[in-house]
């Protein structure tokens, strides 16, 4: 009988290999061989059943060891799968051979369960279990990871707030000072405040200064800020008619995204800038100026398009000029965004495309 055996490891364990004729003569002797084993074993033998169907053998018995992972020392290996009349069926297998089938469903109390033989190609438990879905790291349901959870809100009077009912933006500035609020302060060259009409219609809000910002002291300069006066023309507007700012003043180091506690000490002097402006429309540049407005971590390529509302202010969320730079086949889609906001502000659409 040990001539015949041949051990194959599989992902559950090992299954039994034995051929057609060894298998046909365990069939024969499966009686007297289970009567033996379970002696061997010290364990009652079990009522007489009907004649096996495969063959069993215990772990106390030298031509077997247990599955991997069995409890006790009398768990049993996968049986052997014969065909008719008690023969192995080598049909969909190699010549002479004779794979284990399916255990089966039902074990006496002596038993303990057999493990299910794998017929198909092994899967990884992280690729049967799916793409793992992810919460926002701030704990709150639809709040990005680098925004707060929650808007500066009323927490005393804006910055630069005097005596009238808004602020100026000369009397933010002023208070804003040589900002040293948060760490931003040790990297920046130049705090970008904001430039445009201080009584402006049309306000432009981005994420943050970029290296040619902080260099110069001048929001959108670089070759985004180029665009985007090209984007203000086509619109019929002048640069200078308009008012273009960031949601942080400072550049991030490498033009990272701004930390929460960044935008927590900025975002009051942006909201300032609002109020003391009191525009018709924002249009936010990009999915970090427009969910940190909105609180809402809906993709900037839902969101844009879709009129929303800031404060008692129309906002319009639209693609960033830089990353129309890098995937210029969405201009197209920008510039209906842009033709929506003309046409709030009695703008002819196209005028200057």
């Amino acid at each position: 009988m040990r001539r015949h055996l041949l051990w194959q490891e599989e992902a559950a364990g090992r299954v039994l290999m034995i051929d057609a004729k060894a298998a046909s003569e365990l069939q024969r002797t499966a009686p007297s061989l289970r009567s033996l084993l379970t002696r061997a074993n010290g364990t009652p033998e079990p009522a007489a059943r009907p004649a096996p169907i495969a063959a069993r053998a215990t772990s106390a018995a030298p031509l077997a060891r247990p599955l991997p992972g069995a409890e006790g020392a009398g768990a049993p290996p996968a049986p052997v799968s014969t065909g008719r009349n008690g023969v192995a069926s080598p049909a969909m297998n190699p010549p002479g051979r004779a794979v284990a089938a399916a255990p089966s469903t039902s074990h006496t109390s002596t038993e303990a369960p057999m493990r299910p033989v794998p017929t198909g190609p092994t899967v990884s438990p992280l690729s049967a279990k799916g793409p793992a879905t992810r919460s926002p790291a701030t704990g709150g349901a639809g709040v990005l990871l680098d925004v707060p959870r929650e808007a500066p809100g009323d927490k005393g009077p804006l910055p630069g707030m005097g005596e009238g009912d808004r602020p100026t933006l000369d009397e933010i500035r002023r208070e804003l000072g040589d900002c040293k609020r948060c760490k931003l302060c040790g990297t920046r060259k130049n705090i970008v405040f904001g430039s445009g009409n201080p009584r402006a219609e049309l306000v432009f809000v981005g994420e943050g200064p970029g290296e040619n910002e902080d260099l110069q002291g001048v929001p959108f300069v670089g070759a985004a800020g180029e665009l985007l006066t090209k984007m203000i023309e086509a619109m019929d507007f002048r640069r200078d008619e308009v008012y273009i700012c960031n949601v942080v003043k400072c550049r991030p180091p490498g033009n990272r995204n701004p930390e929460p506690d960044e935008i927590a000490a900025c975002e009051p002097f942006l909201r300032a800038q609002l109020a003391a402006i009191r525009p018709k429309v924002v249009v936010a540049l990009g999915k970090f100026a427009a969910q940190t407005l909105l609180r809402d971590s809906t993709p900037i390529t839902r969101l844009r398009g879709n009129w929303r509302t800031y404060e008692g202010i129309q906002l319009m969320p639209t693609f960033h000029p830089a990353y129309l730079l890098r995937s210029p086949a969405e201009k197209r889609k920008a510039w209906e965004d842009l033709q929506a906001v003309m046409k709030v502000l009695g703008k002819q659409p196209g005028s200057r495309a």
